[in-house]
Protein backbone atom coordinates (compact mmCIF):
# COMPACT_ATOMS: atom_id res chain seq x y z
CA UNK A 1 0.00 0.00 0.00
CA UNK A 2 1.39 3.11 -1.18
CA UNK A 3 1.67 6.29 1.15
CA UNK A 4 0.39 9.21 -0.22
CA UNK A 5 1.42 11.47 3.44
CA UNK A 6 0.57 14.88 3.54
CA UNK A 7 1.03 17.68 6.03
CA UNK A 8 -2.01 17.61 8.87
CA UNK A 9 -3.26 20.12 11.78
CA UNK A 10 -3.16 17.13 13.79
CA UNK A 11 -0.60 14.86 14.44
CA UNK A 12 0.10 12.45 16.39
CA UNK A 13 4.56 11.53 16.77
CA UNK A 14 5.60 8.66 19.08
CA UNK A 15 9.42 8.86 20.23
CA UNK A 16 8.62 5.30 22.37
CA UNK A 17 11.19 2.77 22.91
CA UNK A 18 8.44 -0.06 23.93
CA UNK A 19 10.13 -0.78 26.50
CA UNK A 20 7.65 -1.22 30.31
CA UNK A 21 8.18 -1.88 33.59
CA UNK A 22 6.12 -4.82 34.80
CA UNK A 23 5.28 -3.15 38.25
CA UNK A 24 3.41 0.06 36.52
CA UNK A 25 1.88 -2.47 33.77
CA UNK A 26 0.12 -4.53 36.30
CA UNK A 27 -0.91 -1.45 38.22
CA UNK A 28 -1.43 0.48 35.32
CA UNK A 29 -5.56 0.96 36.30
CA UNK A 30 -5.08 2.05 39.72
CA UNK A 31 -2.30 4.61 39.04
CA UNK A 32 -4.10 6.02 35.79
CA UNK A 33 -7.56 6.87 38.51
CA UNK A 34 -6.05 10.35 38.77
CA UNK A 35 -5.22 10.69 35.46
CA UNK A 36 -8.84 9.95 34.38
CA UNK A 37 -10.04 12.25 37.45
CA UNK A 38 -8.02 15.32 36.64
CA UNK A 39 -9.55 14.28 33.01
CA UNK A 40 -12.72 14.60 33.55
CA UNK A 41 -12.75 18.11 35.64
CA UNK A 42 -11.03 19.57 32.74
CA UNK A 43 -13.40 17.80 30.79
CA UNK A 44 -16.25 20.04 32.15
CA UNK A 45 -13.98 23.79 31.65
CA UNK A 46 -13.28 22.07 27.93
CA UNK A 47 -16.94 21.66 27.23
CA UNK A 48 -17.85 24.97 28.28
CA UNK A 49 -14.93 26.99 26.63
CA UNK A 50 -15.74 24.96 23.25
CA UNK A 51 -19.59 26.46 23.51
CA UNK A 52 -17.81 29.98 23.42
CA UNK A 53 -15.15 28.72 21.15
CA UNK A 54 -18.22 27.31 18.48
CA UNK A 55 -19.60 31.00 18.69
CA UNK A 56 -16.48 32.90 18.12
CA UNK A 57 -15.29 30.69 15.50
CA UNK A 58 -18.98 31.35 13.89
CA UNK A 59 -18.51 34.98 13.45
CA UNK A 60 -14.91 35.70 13.39
CA UNK A 61 -14.39 32.45 11.11
CA UNK A 62 -11.15 31.56 12.83
CA UNK A 63 -10.75 30.48 16.58
CA UNK A 64 -9.90 32.97 18.95
CA UNK A 65 -5.96 32.00 20.23
CA UNK A 66 -6.55 31.85 23.99
CA UNK A 67 -9.72 29.57 23.61
CA UNK A 68 -7.33 27.60 20.57
CA UNK A 69 -4.83 26.97 23.09
CA UNK A 70 -6.76 25.84 25.78
CA UNK A 71 -8.61 23.27 24.06
CA UNK A 72 -5.41 22.24 22.23
CA UNK A 73 -3.87 21.83 25.37
CA UNK A 74 -7.02 19.24 26.84
CA UNK A 75 -7.00 17.44 23.55
CA UNK A 76 -3.05 16.72 24.04
CA UNK A 77 -3.23 15.84 27.35
CA UNK A 78 -6.50 13.30 26.88
CA UNK A 79 -3.95 11.59 24.64
CA UNK A 80 -1.13 11.51 26.81
CA UNK A 81 -3.94 10.01 29.26
CA UNK A 82 -5.14 7.25 27.24
CA UNK A 83 -2.07 6.62 25.78
CA UNK A 84 -0.82 5.68 29.14
CA UNK A 85 -3.73 3.74 29.96
CA UNK A 86 -4.19 1.43 27.26
CA UNK A 87 0.21 0.97 27.38
CA UNK A 88 0.48 2.46 24.26
CA UNK A 89 3.15 4.96 26.31
CA UNK A 90 5.27 3.94 29.29
CA UNK A 91 6.45 6.53 31.23
CA UNK A 92 3.44 8.32 33.91
CA UNK A 93 2.70 11.73 32.25
CA UNK A 94 2.08 15.24 33.30
CA UNK A 95 -1.52 17.01 34.35
CA UNK A 96 -1.00 20.27 32.02
CA UNK A 97 -0.51 18.34 28.52
CA UNK A 98 2.61 19.90 27.79
CA UNK A 99 4.52 18.39 24.88
CA UNK A 100 7.29 16.01 25.00
CA UNK A 101 5.92 12.89 26.16
CA UNK A 102 6.40 9.83 23.88
CA UNK A 103 2.99 9.38 22.27
CA UNK A 104 2.08 12.96 22.11
CA UNK A 105 0.52 15.36 19.59
CA UNK A 106 1.25 18.35 17.42
CA UNK A 107 -1.81 20.88 16.59
CA UNK A 108 -1.07 23.48 14.13
CA UNK A 109 -2.20 26.93 15.10
CA UNK A 110 -5.79 28.18 14.43
CA UNK A 111 -6.94 28.86 10.99
CA UNK A 112 -9.48 30.05 9.09
CA UNK A 113 -12.08 27.80 8.99
CA UNK A 114 -15.57 27.56 7.09
CA UNK A 115 -18.58 28.93 8.59
CA UNK A 116 -21.34 26.26 7.33
CA UNK A 117 -19.34 23.18 8.42
CA UNK A 118 -18.67 25.32 11.51
CA UNK A 119 -22.40 25.56 11.96
CA UNK A 120 -23.54 22.04 11.38
CA UNK A 121 -19.88 20.61 12.90
CA UNK A 122 -21.90 17.78 14.99
CA UNK A 123 -23.85 16.35 12.03
CA UNK A 124 -20.90 16.43 9.81
CA UNK A 125 -19.12 14.58 12.44
CA UNK A 126 -21.38 11.32 12.38
CA UNK A 127 -19.53 9.10 9.95
CA UNK A 128 -16.31 10.01 12.15
CA UNK A 129 -17.89 8.98 15.00
CA UNK A 130 -18.88 5.59 13.49
CA UNK A 131 -15.38 5.22 13.08
CA UNK A 132 -14.19 6.37 16.35
CA UNK A 133 -16.43 3.91 18.49
CA UNK A 134 -14.50 1.21 16.49
CA UNK A 135 -11.01 2.59 16.26
CA UNK A 136 -11.02 3.73 19.68
CA UNK A 137 -14.38 4.13 21.47
CA UNK A 138 -15.79 6.87 23.41
CA UNK A 139 -13.14 7.52 25.68
CA UNK A 140 -13.28 2.93 25.57
CA UNK A 141 -9.84 1.48 27.50
CA UNK A 142 -9.57 -2.50 28.53
CA UNK A 143 -10.32 -2.04 32.36
CA UNK A 144 -12.86 0.28 31.69
CA UNK A 145 -14.51 -1.25 29.08
CA UNK A 146 -14.79 -4.71 30.53
CA UNK A 147 -18.23 -3.36 32.46
CA UNK A 148 -19.65 -1.82 28.96
CA UNK A 149 -21.21 -2.90 26.45
CA UNK A 150 -18.37 -1.84 24.18
CA UNK A 151 -16.31 -4.59 25.87
CA UNK A 152 -13.44 -5.31 23.82
CA UNK A 153 -14.78 -4.39 20.55
CA UNK A 154 -12.39 -1.68 19.95
CA UNK A 155 -8.98 -0.90 18.29
CA UNK A 156 -7.71 0.31 21.24
CA UNK A 157 -9.09 -1.81 23.50
CA UNK A 158 -7.90 -5.21 22.24
CA UNK A 159 -4.47 -3.66 21.69
CA UNK A 160 -4.28 -2.54 25.19
CA UNK A 161 -5.61 -6.01 26.33
CA UNK A 162 -2.93 -8.43 24.24
CA UNK A 163 -0.50 -5.90 24.76
CA UNK A 164 -0.96 -6.29 29.01
CA UNK A 165 -0.16 -9.74 28.72
CA UNK A 166 2.85 -9.82 26.60
CA UNK A 167 4.32 -6.27 28.31
CA UNK A 168 3.87 -8.10 31.33
CA UNK A 169 6.00 -11.37 30.23
CA UNK A 170 8.78 -9.78 28.17
CA UNK A 171 8.81 -6.14 29.65
CA UNK A 172 8.23 -4.96 26.13
CA UNK A 173 4.99 -3.95 24.49
CA UNK A 174 4.88 -5.59 20.87
CA UNK A 175 5.67 -2.70 18.08
CA UNK A 176 2.38 -3.67 16.11
CA UNK A 177 0.11 -3.24 19.39
CA UNK A 178 1.73 -0.39 20.32
CA UNK A 179 1.20 0.81 16.11
CA UNK A 180 -2.22 -0.14 16.47
CA UNK A 181 -3.46 1.91 19.99
CA UNK A 182 -1.68 4.49 18.58
CA UNK A 183 -3.88 4.38 15.24
CA UNK A 184 -6.92 4.28 17.58
CA UNK A 185 -5.45 7.36 19.87
CA UNK A 186 -4.46 9.21 16.61
CA UNK A 187 -8.26 9.04 15.08
CA UNK A 188 -10.03 9.70 18.18
CA UNK A 189 -7.59 12.98 18.85
CA UNK A 190 -8.33 13.96 15.38
CA UNK A 191 -12.08 13.70 16.05
CA UNK A 192 -11.91 15.67 19.33
CA UNK A 193 -10.16 17.94 17.63
CA UNK A 194 -12.32 18.60 14.68
CA UNK A 195 -15.54 18.78 17.39
CA UNK A 196 -13.75 21.22 19.10
CA UNK A 197 -12.89 23.31 15.83
CA UNK A 198 -9.09 23.21 16.22
CA UNK A 199 -9.20 22.87 12.56
CA UNK A 200 -11.51 22.36 9.93
CA UNK A 201 -9.72 19.44 8.43
CA UNK A 202 -11.53 16.10 8.82
CA UNK A 203 -10.59 12.93 10.90
CA UNK A 204 -7.94 10.92 8.62
CA UNK A 205 -9.02 6.94 9.14
CA UNK A 206 -5.62 6.23 6.58
CA UNK A 207 -3.67 4.16 8.86
CA UNK A 208 -0.43 5.27 6.44
CA UNK A 209 -0.63 8.92 7.94
CA UNK A 210 -1.79 8.22 11.16
CA UNK A 211 1.29 7.90 13.26
CA UNK A 212 4.18 9.11 11.09
CA UNK A 213 6.67 6.99 10.21
CA UNK A 214 5.79 3.58 9.88
CA UNK A 215 7.99 0.21 10.24
CA UNK A 216 9.34 -1.32 7.09
CA UNK A 217 8.46 -4.89 7.14
CA UNK A 218 9.52 -7.76 4.80
CA UNK A 219 6.86 -10.04 5.12
CA UNK A 220 6.62 -13.15 3.31
CA UNK A 221 2.31 -12.40 2.89
CA UNK A 222 1.97 -8.64 2.42
CA UNK A 223 -0.75 -6.99 0.31
CA UNK A 224 -0.53 -4.39 -2.22
CA UNK A 225 -3.80 -2.01 -2.84
CA UNK A 226 -3.96 -0.07 -5.91
CA UNK A 227 -6.57 0.48 -8.96
CA UNK A 228 -8.92 3.27 -9.75
CA UNK A 229 -10.87 4.63 -6.96
CA UNK A 230 -13.37 5.32 -9.15
CA UNK A 231 -16.64 3.18 -8.04
CA UNK A 232 -19.74 2.65 -10.52
CA UNK A 233 -22.92 3.34 -8.29
CA UNK A 234 -25.21 0.24 -10.06
CA UNK A 235 -22.66 -2.10 -8.70
CA UNK A 236 -21.70 -0.38 -5.48
CA UNK A 237 -25.67 -0.86 -4.66
CA UNK A 238 -26.29 -4.56 -5.46
CA UNK A 239 -22.49 -5.21 -4.27
CA UNK A 240 -23.58 -8.17 -1.63
CA UNK A 241 -25.58 -9.88 -4.73
CA UNK A 242 -23.19 -9.46 -7.23
CA UNK A 243 -20.94 -11.24 -4.89
CA UNK A 244 -23.23 -14.21 -4.10
CA UNK A 245 -21.20 -16.64 -6.20
CA UNK A 246 -17.39 -15.55 -5.13
CA UNK A 247 -18.65 -16.19 -1.48
CA UNK A 248 -20.39 -19.36 -2.47
CA UNK A 249 -17.00 -20.80 -4.74
CA UNK A 250 -14.96 -19.04 -1.48
CA UNK A 251 -16.83 -21.80 1.02
CA UNK A 252 -15.97 -24.57 -1.28
CA UNK A 253 -12.63 -23.80 -2.00
CA UNK A 254 -11.86 -23.31 2.03
CA UNK A 255 -13.61 -26.66 2.59
CA UNK A 256 -10.42 -27.81 0.65
CA UNK A 257 -8.33 -25.65 1.93
CA UNK A 258 -8.74 -26.98 5.21
CA UNK A 259 -8.05 -30.80 4.18
CA UNK A 260 -4.49 -29.79 2.23
CA UNK A 261 -3.77 -27.37 5.45
CA UNK A 262 -3.98 -30.42 7.83
CA UNK A 263 -1.80 -32.34 5.24
CA UNK A 264 0.57 -29.25 5.58
CA UNK A 265 0.43 -29.70 8.71
CA UNK A 266 2.06 -33.34 8.78
CA UNK A 267 4.49 -32.38 6.12
CA UNK A 268 5.80 -29.70 7.52
CA UNK A 269 6.31 -31.24 11.33
CA UNK A 270 8.44 -33.71 9.24
CA UNK A 271 10.44 -31.83 6.55
CA UNK A 272 10.35 -28.55 8.24
CA UNK A 273 9.08 -26.58 4.72
CA UNK A 274 5.64 -27.26 3.73
CA UNK A 275 5.64 -29.25 -0.21
CA UNK A 276 5.56 -26.66 -2.92
CA UNK A 277 2.12 -28.02 -4.92
CA UNK A 278 0.50 -27.43 -1.50
CA UNK A 279 2.21 -23.96 -0.62
CA UNK A 280 1.09 -22.65 -4.21
CA UNK A 281 -2.77 -24.35 -3.32
CA UNK A 282 -2.67 -22.41 -0.14
CA UNK A 283 -1.66 -19.39 -1.74
CA UNK A 284 -4.13 -19.21 -4.47
CA UNK A 285 -6.45 -20.03 -1.72
CA UNK A 286 -5.55 -16.79 0.06
CA UNK A 287 -4.61 -14.61 -3.13
CA UNK A 288 -8.47 -15.69 -3.69
CA UNK A 289 -9.38 -14.79 -0.56
CA UNK A 290 -8.13 -11.30 -0.23
CA UNK A 291 -9.66 -10.63 -4.00
CA UNK A 292 -12.88 -11.87 -3.30
CA UNK A 293 -13.05 -9.94 0.28
CA UNK A 294 -11.86 -6.38 -1.45
CA UNK A 295 -14.71 -6.86 -3.61
CA UNK A 296 -17.26 -7.75 -1.57
CA UNK A 297 -16.28 -4.44 0.80
CA UNK A 298 -15.17 -1.87 -1.95
CA UNK A 299 -11.51 -1.99 -1.46
CA UNK A 300 -11.28 -3.41 -5.04
CA UNK A 301 -13.83 -1.99 -8.11
CA UNK A 302 -13.66 -4.76 -10.49
CA UNK A 303 -15.63 -7.81 -10.57
CA UNK A 304 -12.62 -10.83 -9.58
CA UNK A 305 -11.65 -14.23 -11.45
CA UNK A 306 -12.79 -17.33 -9.59
CA UNK A 307 -8.94 -18.84 -9.33
CA UNK A 308 -6.75 -16.64 -7.52
CA UNK A 309 -4.31 -15.82 -9.91
CA UNK A 310 -1.40 -13.48 -8.91
CA UNK A 311 -1.78 -10.20 -10.93
CA UNK A 312 -5.72 -9.89 -11.77
CA UNK A 313 -6.44 -7.63 -9.25
CA UNK A 314 -5.95 -4.15 -8.15
CA UNK A 315 -6.14 -5.56 -4.49
CA UNK A 316 -3.11 -8.08 -5.10
CA UNK A 317 -1.50 -10.97 -2.61
CA UNK A 318 1.69 -11.28 -2.88
CA UNK A 319 2.72 -14.80 -1.23
CA UNK A 320 6.75 -15.81 -1.08
CA UNK A 321 7.76 -19.74 -1.79
CA UNK A 322 7.49 -22.31 0.82
CA UNK A 323 9.92 -21.28 3.78
CA UNK A 324 12.06 -23.67 6.38
CA UNK A 325 9.85 -23.08 9.30
CA UNK A 326 10.46 -23.69 12.94
CA UNK A 327 8.47 -27.25 14.02
CA UNK A 328 7.57 -26.05 17.77
CA UNK A 329 5.59 -22.97 16.47
CA UNK A 330 4.22 -25.33 13.82
CA UNK A 331 3.08 -28.03 15.94
CA UNK A 332 1.46 -24.89 18.85
CA UNK A 333 -0.06 -23.15 15.60
CA UNK A 334 -3.53 -23.38 17.03
CA UNK A 335 -2.67 -21.93 20.09
CA UNK A 336 -0.34 -19.52 18.83
CA UNK A 337 -2.74 -17.90 16.61
CA UNK A 338 -5.36 -17.15 18.91
CA UNK A 339 -4.25 -13.81 20.07
CA UNK A 340 -4.52 -13.25 16.34
CA UNK A 341 -7.99 -13.40 16.06
CA UNK A 342 -9.09 -11.39 18.85
CA UNK A 343 -7.30 -8.62 16.48
CA UNK A 344 -8.79 -9.77 13.18
CA UNK A 345 -12.16 -9.55 15.52
CA UNK A 346 -12.20 -5.85 16.30
CA UNK A 347 -10.80 -5.44 12.46
CA UNK A 348 -13.50 -7.15 11.39
CA UNK A 349 -15.72 -4.78 12.55
CA UNK A 350 -13.69 -1.88 11.47
CA UNK A 351 -14.00 -3.46 7.62
CA UNK A 352 -17.21 -3.33 7.97
CA UNK A 353 -17.53 0.72 9.64
CA UNK A 354 -15.31 1.11 6.41
CA UNK A 355 -17.45 -1.01 3.82
CA UNK A 356 -20.64 1.10 5.40
CA UNK A 357 -19.17 4.59 5.03
CA UNK A 358 -17.59 3.43 1.52
CA UNK A 359 -21.14 2.38 0.51
CA UNK A 360 -22.64 5.95 0.74
CA UNK A 361 -19.48 7.57 -0.02
CA UNK A 362 -19.54 5.76 -3.56
CA UNK A 363 -23.09 5.99 -4.17
CA UNK A 364 -23.06 9.67 -3.72
CA UNK A 365 -19.81 10.92 -5.08
CA UNK A 366 -19.13 7.67 -7.00
CA UNK A 367 -15.19 7.39 -5.73
CA UNK A 368 -14.35 5.57 -2.80
CA UNK A 369 -12.23 7.86 -0.33
CA UNK A 370 -9.06 7.02 -0.21
CA UNK A 371 -8.50 6.80 3.72
CA UNK A 372 -11.07 4.69 3.42
CA UNK A 373 -10.00 2.07 0.76
CA UNK A 374 -6.61 2.29 2.87
CA UNK A 375 -8.18 1.62 6.40
CA UNK A 376 -10.04 -1.41 4.73
CA UNK A 377 -7.09 -2.66 2.86
CA UNK A 378 -4.98 -2.98 6.36
CA UNK A 379 -7.88 -5.19 7.62
CA UNK A 380 -7.49 -7.51 4.27
CA UNK A 381 -3.99 -7.60 4.66
CA UNK A 382 -4.09 -8.51 8.36
CA UNK A 383 -6.85 -11.38 7.42
CA UNK A 384 -4.21 -12.98 4.67
CA UNK A 385 -1.55 -12.85 7.04
CA UNK A 386 -3.60 -14.50 10.08
CA UNK A 387 -4.70 -17.53 7.96
CA UNK A 388 -1.22 -17.56 6.19
CA UNK A 389 -0.19 -18.37 9.51
CA UNK A 390 -2.75 -21.13 10.29
CA UNK A 391 -2.67 -22.56 7.42
CA UNK A 392 1.07 -22.84 7.68
CA UNK A 393 2.13 -20.99 4.70
CA UNK A 394 4.48 -18.79 6.45
CA UNK A 395 6.55 -19.23 9.94
CA UNK A 396 6.10 -15.17 10.36
CA UNK A 397 3.39 -13.62 12.42
CA UNK A 398 1.04 -11.26 11.82
CA UNK A 399 2.03 -7.73 12.08
CA UNK A 400 -1.23 -6.33 13.67
CA UNK A 401 0.09 -2.34 13.09
CA UNK A 402 0.32 -0.40 9.63
CA UNK A 403 3.93 -1.16 8.27
CA UNK A 404 4.99 -0.32 4.56
CA UNK A 405 6.25 -3.16 2.83
CA UNK A 406 10.58 -3.26 2.08
CA UNK A 407 10.79 -2.12 -1.17
CA UNK A 408 12.28 -4.36 -3.81
CA UNK A 409 16.36 -3.92 -3.71
CA UNK A 410 18.16 -1.98 -6.41
CA UNK A 411 20.67 -4.17 -7.58
CA UNK A 412 23.62 -2.23 -9.32
CA UNK A 413 23.90 -2.96 -13.33
CA UNK A 414 26.22 -5.11 -14.51
CA UNK A 415 28.33 -3.75 -16.94
CA UNK A 416 28.81 -6.09 -20.18
CA UNK A 417 31.99 -7.72 -20.86
CA UNK A 418 33.91 -6.14 -23.43
CA UNK A 419 34.90 -8.72 -26.26
CA UNK A 420 37.16 -8.30 -28.92
CA UNK A 421 35.42 -7.73 -32.42
CA UNK A 422 35.88 -11.29 -34.27
CA UNK A 423 38.33 -11.53 -36.58
CA UNK A 424 36.96 -11.40 -41.11
CA UNK A 425 36.60 -14.57 -42.46
CA UNK A 426 38.84 -15.27 -44.41
CA UNK A 427 38.58 -14.82 -48.31
CA UNK A 428 38.40 -17.73 -50.36
CA UNK A 429 41.33 -17.76 -53.22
Amino acid sequence: MASDRGVRPVRLTIADDLRRNRATVFFRFLLALPLMVWLVVWAVGAFVVAVVNWGATLVLGRSPSSLHRFLARFVRYATHAFAYLNLAAGPFPGFLGRPGYPIDLEIDQPERQNRWSVACRLVLAVPAMLLVAVLAGYGANIYSALNSRVGLSTVLSMAAFLGWFSALARGRMPRGLRDLAAYGLSYGAQLWAYLLLLTDRYPSSDPLKAIGPLPVRNAPVRLEAGGDLRRSRLTVFFRVLLALPHLVWLTLWGILAVGAAIINWFATLIRATPPRAIHRLLAAYLRYQAHVTAYLFLIGNPFPGFTGSEGTYPVELHVDGPQRQNRWTVLFRLVLVVPAFFILAVYNLLLTVVALLGWFASLITGRMPTDLRNAGALVVGYLAQTYAYLLIVTDTYPNSGPAEPRPAPAFPRQPLPIRAPAAPPPVPV
